[in-house]
């Protein structure tokens, strides 16, 4: 019979931990163990939030309804959060939403907490977040709690559940969704939530009333296609990044669209964020809510701004919109531009003297964002106009900060509903072909 061996585990550079170096670990971890379980224990004893019915955070509540179900939300400030929960979550980048929902049907609903937030917390993780140390005692007056205010499914028929969720932090606007799934059956609600401390890249147009213009589907392609092909700057003497993108809806449909799939707002330009913008390009680090530089188009610069921010300040999609006074189907019609940030670099061209180095395939920013939207189950109708004409990867042209861009020369329409659309609802307006985004077998290749 074959002998067998059991031989030591190996450690990297010859190390092997014995009873010796055990020892040695424990008694240079204990002190540490003994505090972090002290501490845990003061929080346990000395726990003492606010009932829900003291703060009246409520009192700010929005709400929405239909013949089935009513839903409301609020979302308290720092201060109020702190004293629900007693202890500073805004500090960890945590922000509790507040959900009733009140269920007048028949069906049992569930409330699906990733459209709120993708990467909601969890109560215990959130606990786990705030309090921090090594040890932790389970079910304690704080893990109670946490689990307690959360919310919780399913509502059932004629009852009503409420709590809060607990979602990353969001600032300056906070687009709360609320998903509610039945058997055969989903509903959307949507808010939009302002939150004070940050100075947000949006502003409204007060159009008067004989300048706004409603029109139909045959006027509408033709204005798109008689608006300006590009961004300008102050002064509009000069042309810069090619109006690709056209959005029709109303402003929170816009803003809830783009939320799902992971945009955020961007900050004004002032002192603050142009200090973030350089300490994260001089970092690596990450600034979710980074400026979008000013362009022009109307006159004036954007209206808002939306961004995708991805690993640090290099990597982002942003967009920019304007509000235009045509209305389609009662809804605002947005004229925009859109374009993939890869890199940032100083620049004497503009200020701040930081900018972003866009992609210069701008057609693949375009139509990421017809897949994010399609995603969102908010797209319901997507088409391309004729914009700035095609631009060979062969002899691009430059925008205002000297960044080479090409392009098909398409811009594309974008029609917002409420939703839900499925995705395979989302429908063609048959207008011009792109070469790299079709929807609908009747969409030809343009002659041109």
């Amino acid at each position: 019979m074959r002998s067998v061996r059991f031989s030591q585990p190996h450690y990297g550079g010859g190390f092997r931990p014995g009873i010796t170096s055990i020892v040695r670990i424990v008694a240079t971890l204990l002190p540490v163990m003994v505090l972090a379980s002290c501490a845990t224990l003061r929080t346990s004893t000395s726990f003492k939030p606010a009932s829900v019915n003291e703060i009246r955070f409520r009192d700010r509540a929005l709400s929405k309804s239909d013949a089935e179900v009513r839903v409301t939300v609020a979302v308290p400030t720092a201060e109020e959060s702190s004293a629900l929960f007693n202890t500073d979550l805004i500090r960890k980048e945590i922000q509790p939403v507040w959900v009733k929902v009140e269920n007048h049907s028949d069906r049992i609903y569930y409330l699906n907490s990733t459209a709120t937030d993708p990467n909601y917390f969890s109560p215990l993780e959130t606990v786990y977040a705030v309090r921090g140390g090594l040890f932790g005692i389970y079910r304690d007056a704080m893990e109670n709690h946490f689990r307690s205010m959360s919310f919780h499914n399913p509502v059932m028929p004629n009852t009503a559940a409420a709590g809060f969720i607990f979602t990353n932090l969001d600032e300056g606007e906070k687009v709360v969704q609320i998903d509610l799934i039945a058997a055969e059956q989903v509903k959307f609600f949507t808010f939009f939530v302002q939150i004070p401390g940050m100075r947000v890249d949006y502003r409204m147009v007060d159009f008067a009333d004989d300048e706004i213009l409603e029109v139909n589907e045959d006027e509408l392609k033709a204005a798109l296609e008689e608006f300006p092909c590009c961004t300008t700057n102050l002064t509009g003497d000069k042309l810069g990044d090619p109006l690709n993108l056209v959005i029709i809806g109303d402003f929170k449909d816009v803003a809830a669209a783009f939320a799902r799939r992971g945009w955020l707002p961007a900050e004004e330009t002032y002192s603050t964020a142009v200090w973030k913008t350089i300490k994260s390009y001089l970092f690596g680090s990450r600034y979710r809510y980074s400026p979008v530089s000013p362009l022009y188009s109307y006159g004036r610069r954007q209206d808002f701004a939306r961004q995708k921010p991805r690993h640090n300040i290099h990597e982002r999609n942003h967009l920019r919109l304007w509000y235009s006074p045509l209305r389609y189907r009662g809804k605002p019609v947005f004229v925009g531009q859109v374009s993939r940030d890869i890199g940032v670099r100083f620049t004497s061209r503009a200020w701040p003297p930081v900018t972003h180095k866009i992609d210069p395939d701008i057609d693949e920013a375009r139509d990421a964002v017809i897949e994010d939207l399609i995603y969102s189950q908010m797209l319901a109708e997507v088409g391309f106009v004729k914009g700035v004409g095609r631009v060979r990867a062969s002899n691009p042209r430059a925008n205002l900060t000297g960044d080479p861009y090409f392009t098909d020369g398409h811009r594309v329409v974008l029609i917002l509903d409420e939703g839900p659309v499925a995705l395979d609802k989302v429908k063609s307006l048959g207008w011009e072909a792109s070469q790299t985004f079709r929807i609908g077998a009747s969409m030809e290749p343009s002659p041109n």
